[in-house]
């Protein structure tokens, strides 16, 4: 797999999470680095990963793979 960076502007970071949104249900969910990139998700560094905000009244959903639990 390519090395992949923070989608974040500015950032050259590597990419450790991938942040999906689902606006319908005012979620955004954050997971393991996603095997190969996707138009509809970002991919975030650690900093990012760690300091992720949403709007008020949305939920965040954190998955954690195996190895970090």
């Amino acid at each position: 797999m390519d090395e992949r960076i923070c989608s974040r502007v500015g950032c050259s970071r590597e990419a450790v999470s991938t942040l999906t949104y689902d606006y319908a249900d005012q979620m955004a969910v954050l997971g393991p680095l996603g095997l190969s990139r996707e138009p509809h998700s970002y991919d975030l560094c650690a900093i990012h990963t760690e300091r992720l905000s949403t709007p008020q009244g949305w939920q965040i959903i954190r998955h954690v793979s195996q190895t970090e639990a």
